[in-house]
């Protein structure tokens, strides 16, 4: 009875071992008759504005059904092209990640349309640590003395002048996967022509610094900036319009001189008349 309850084991357990060969050999034909087709990908890393040459390139099996748009199975067709974002090693290639064809490589490349790029001069602590690196964003403050204007006192005030600055490059590399800060003396912003013109003007009337934002944080803030006496508490003189100073001027005239009048001569004595009569007339002496 023994015999025959372990030869039902072994018979079961063979036919389990059968059905997961003949399950598994299935499934192998089954991924074996995926239809694939050669993709071009990355063979090296490939930092963002170099110009593509055959050794960065190699081709790789791609399911068909899973082909990104965009992608190239022809590597002539990427002969001298540009990258506008960095591409690591075994990623595919895509249109979407060059830029126009017959462009130069280098930092133009990465550049938006309609965009410009400017550099500023920076330090350990305008440049936030060195933390500020391609690929990140920025806000630009300015610490400046403002114009007299209206009457009004000369005072110091600090402001943001730019938001959601995109960080081109740090000195001259471009690079965007290093996450170490690194300290250097210039960074490279991409900004509107518009914007270009507003920085220009405030590196020529104070001192700049930069601010690191989240990446994801595009909501702009719109602050008045804040003056030394706000900073403090203290009140700001008031101001006193030129208009009206003039109006005070004008109305408080100076007095026009007077002439001192001539004192009256001194009256003298009345005189003491005597009349005197003599020959039929009269006379009259006084002394």
């Amino acid at each position: 009875m023994k015999n025959i309850k372990a030869l039902g084991l072994f018979v079961l357990a063979a036919l389990v071992s059968l059905a997961a060969a003949v399950y598994a050999a299935n499934w192998v034909a089954r991924r074996g008759s995926v239809d694939t087709d050669r993709v071009v990908v990355a063979v090296t890393d490939i930092p963002l504005g170099s110009k593509l040459v055959p050794t960065m390139l190699g081709t790789a099996e791609w399911p068909r059904g899973s082909i990104p748009e965009g992608a190239f199975t022809d590597m002539q067709r990427l002969q001298d092209r540009v990258i506008k974002v960095g591409v690591l090693r075994g990623e595919a290639l895509l249109e979407g990640k060059l830029a126009p064809e017959g462009t130069k490589g280098g930092l133009a490349a990465i550049i938006a349309p309609g965009k410009r790029a400017m550099s500023v001069r920076v330090n350990d602590v305008v440049g936030v640590a060195g933390f500020a690196l391609p690929g990140n964003y920025v806000d630009v403050l300015v610490n400046a003395e403002q114009d007299k204007s209206g009457g009004t006192q000369q005072h110091q005030i600090s402001m943001t002048v730019l938001e959601n600055v995109l960080v081109l490059a740090v000195a001259q590399e471009a690079g965007r996967d290093e996450t170490k800060p690194k300290v250097v003396s210039a960074v490279t912003l991409e900004l509107s022509p518009a914007d270009a013109e507003k920085l220009d003007l405030a590196r020529s009337v104070g001192s700049l610094s930069l601010v690191l934002r989240n990446q994801v944080d595009k909501d702009p803030v719109g602050t008045a900036g804040i003056t030394k006496n706000q900073l403090f508490g203290t009140s700001e003189p008031a101001a006193v319009p030129v208009s009206a100073a003039v109006k005070v001027a004008a109305a408080v005239k100076p007095a026009k001189p007077v002439a001192p009048r001539a004192r009256p001569a001194a009256q003298l004595p009345a005189a003491t008349c005597v009349e005197v009569i003599q020959g039929g007339g009269s006379t009259f002496n006084c002394f």
